[in-house]
């Protein structure tokens, strides 16, 4: 999947330079679904790295009795083409859209699925469909939970005599112990960290990154003081930098090159292949007195495209797959890669989540999960990403960078409030 960073879940981009190649792209990678023999409906999968993901797509379309369903796999950038496509007549009826759909939505680009929705939303994991939620409506119907996780290797955590950490300074304090001249104490990715943390220590340190009445959520000296630890952990050379492979991939951990790593739910079977019952999971830990463990949580959610000319077929389709279809969507989280159905009472009787660290992992995500908001644009992202780097890799000001990133973030906002 995509980017939390793997799987960040971001909203998309703009690519209208992208719209005239199309028409020729769209006739690649296409399932036409065998079963029905209604209307032709087209949707659309960004390209999962887990095999047999997109034949079971292609399955679930095929077994639809009310239209006839063609899949598209799209590869490359899903997100540029997908924000190029709403704007033309030969886009899809059905796609999956990436994290929060502000843009989409104020664009007039995407449908209301409140009605579809409605009868069992308070059975959708509520962190990752409010992102969906504009004005009360709903626009996107959670298809998986993804998150992210503190994986530790136990034996070399109690040979150095280092407890797993429970709060930040624990973590900047264990990550120094176990570094040494063959392995570092922690992985935070190639970057230090930049790319993949995102709000995770803001709301470790009890913050968050948009308030409830629409401000900045970091606008507080706890924020400066987190993110400065995040840089003494870049300054003590407790990182591990310069990895054969990224943070999404447990590689370096199961190698034994770091002693902790902060990876992605999906990496949980294959280290618990090469290491057995050697690992532990933690949520992101927590900062000073008003803080809490942290994990961040993202969800692609199917949508229906505004200018689809079968919108009601199209959300008859959206809502049989993801809110009727109990058994596919069961399927489609834990049959082929590793993720949490986004359905409370499907991750509740999951049998790989019930016991071990997968168990841990489900309950880290109802307790201290969290997705970034709606409001929380691209801008803004890229405007705090920039800044977390400065203060992580450069040694700069945290505070100074943080009120530069909060005037930013609240004038965005009083843009998005005026569409």
């Amino acid at each position: 999947m995509t980017e939390i960073n793997r799987r960040r879940l971001l909203a998309a981009g703009g690519g209208a330079a992208l719209a005239a190649g199309l028409a020729t792209a769209c006739g690649s990678n296409t399932g036409r679904g065998s079963g029905g023999s209604g209307p032709a409906l087209s949707q659309w999968y960004h390209q999962y790295g887990e095999p047999g993901t997109q034949q079971a797509v292609k399955r679930y379309a095929a077994a639809y009795r009310k239209a006839n369903v063609s899949v598209q796999w799209r590869p490359g950038d899903y997100d540029r083409q997908t924000a190029a496509a709403l704007l033309t007549d030969s886009g899809p009826d059905v796609f999956e859209a990436n994290g929060p759909l502000l843009d989409q939505i104020q664009g007039g680009q995407v449908v209301d699925l409140t009605a579809e929705v409605e009868p069992v939303k308070d059975d959708f994991h509520q962190a990752v469909l409010a992102p969906k939620i504009w004005q009360d409506k709903i626009w996107g119907i959670p298809q998986v939970v993804d998150m992210q996780l503190l994986y530790y290797r136990k034996s070399l955590l109690e040979k150095a005599g280092v407890q797993p950490p429970q709060t930040l300074d624990e973590l900047v304090d264990g990550a120094k112990k176990l570094s040494g001249k063959k392995s570092k104490g922690l992985f935070l990715g190639n970057d230090g960290g930049v790319g993949v943390l995102g709000g995770t220590p803001l709301f470790a340190a009890g913050l968050s990154l948009i308030t409830p009445d629409g401000k900045a959520g970091f606008d507080d000296p706890a924020a400066a003081r987190t993110l400065g630890k995040i840089r003494q952990l870049y300054a003590d050379t407790s990182l591990l930098l310069g990895a054969p492979t990224d943070w999404s991939d447990p590689a370096a951990f199961i190698q034994g090159l770091t002693a902790m790593q902060w990876s992605g739910l999906w990496a949980l079977p294959q280290i618990e292949k090469a290491l057995g019952d050697d690992f532990g999971v933690l949520p992101f830990p927590k900062d000073g007195s008003g803080g809490k463990p942290s994990v961040q949580v993202g969800a692609y959610g199917s949508a229906v495209s505004a200018r689809s000319t079968r919108k009601a077929e199209a959300k008859a389709f959206a809502k049989w797959l993801w809110v009727d279809r109990t058994d596919y969507q069961q399927d489609f989280a834990l049959s082929y890669g590793f993720h949490i159905p986004a359905r409370i009472s499907l991750a509740e009787k999951a049998r790989q989540l019930q016991s071990g660290p997968a168990a841990d992992a489900v309950r880290f995500s109802t307790d201290h999960g969290y997705a970034e908001p709606l409001l929380w644009t691209t801008a803004d992202r890229t405007a705090y990403q920039d800044a977390l780097s400065r203060i992580i890799k450069d040694g700069a000001n945290p505070e100074s960078e943080l009120k530069s990133v909060v005037r930013k973030v609240n004038a965005e906002l009083q843009r998005v409030k005026k569409k």
